[in-house]
């Protein structure tokens, strides 16, 4: 397994070359640039500006100057936050992110395994439908509906939480944030989980556990759920590589200091290095999560091997 890691580890490096030459040309190929104001700048600072940011160069010597300094490590410094690099910015930002993450992966993938796995066992009943409903709306209601509509409720309306701001990222102020984020993931966790508990609860080694007589809880949680989380597994990589390095929408409606909210920022004002920089972030978190997931296969399947 340790050869496989270390394998999948240098297969990842090419990935992330070319992850980083995309967005890196495509950022460039967006028209406007950090320094291209509504109020433009005199000229002599627009070229001061430039010449000290290398933006006066080729685009192949900007290109090679940044991933230069990226292999040491060096995110650059923000072109529009001056007084902050971009490493400092998204090692400010991440914990933010992340706790908020976290929560909501919790939620998520906790609770929608729960109930997809209960709506299997009680497959067309009551709670089936309840359950799929639930799901459904989870899965067609977007965030930027979602988060604006329980703020509206939750904090203007009702008064019962505040409607937005970190603070001392208390109960109360994670409530509304946390919800919004776990919503989508707990109805797909929950569909994902129910159709593939009903698909194994059919298949023939289940049938032969009950032959044999062993109990139902024991049918249900060592064999069958076991086998059932294989899909929830490969769905679980991508989605909390995304959910912990913030979410966009949620963030951005609730006034929170995470990764995803710098994202946006650096987009709107083509804040180069902080844009690249979240999108390394981002990839990274991908590449280990997908490897995790990956070597989970063979804790939950004793059939898969990495030799």
């Amino acid at each position: 397994m340790f050869r496989f890691a270390f394998r999948r580890f240098l297969s990842a490096v090419p990935t992330l070359f070319i992850v980083v030459t995309l967005s890196f040309f495509m950022m460039r190929i967006a028209p406007g640039g950090p320094f291209h104001l509504e109020r433009p700048l005199p000229p002599q600072v627009f070229e001061n500006l430039n010449r000290a940011f290398f933006l006066d160069q080729p685009l192949i010597v900007q290109y090679g100057h940044y991933l230069w300094n990226l292999m040491h490590g060096d995110f650059g410094p923000s072109f529009i936050y001056r007084d902050f690099t971009v490493a400092e910015l998204i090692g400010n930002s991440l914990p933010y992110s992340m706790t908020l993450g976290f929560w909501a992966l919790l939620i998520g993938v906790g609770g929608g395994v729960f109930v997809g796995s209960l709506a299997a066992l009680k497959q067309n009943s009551l709670i089936d439908y309840m359950v799929m409903s639930v799901a459904n709306i989870g899965i067609t209601v977007p965030n930027f509906v979602f988060a604006p509509l329980m703020s509206l409720v939750f904090a203007v309306v009702l008064g019962w939480l505040p409607a937005g701001g970190w603070d001392d990222g208390g109960f109360r102020n994670l409530v509304l944030p946390v919800i919004s984020l776990a919503l989508p993931q707990f109805a797909v966790f929950a569909r994902i989980t129910r159709g593939s508990m009903i698909e194994t609860l059919r298949a023939d080694h289940i049938r032969t556990a009950r032959a044999y007589g062993l109990p139902s809880r024991t049918i249900v949680i060592v064999h069958a759920l076991r086998a059932a989380l294989m899909p929830v597994i490969s769905y679980l990589g991508p989605t909390a590589a995304g959910v912990l390095t913030g979410s966009v929408v949620v963030e951005t409606v609730f006034s929170l200091p995470g990764v995803g909210r710098y994202f946006v920022l650096g987009a709107l004002n083509r804040d180069y290095t902080l844009v690249m920089g979240t999108v390394v972030l981002i990839s990274i978190f991908i590449i280990v999560f997908n490897l995790i997931v990956d070597l989970l296969y063979a804790v939950l399947d004793p059939r898969v091997r990495y030799e």
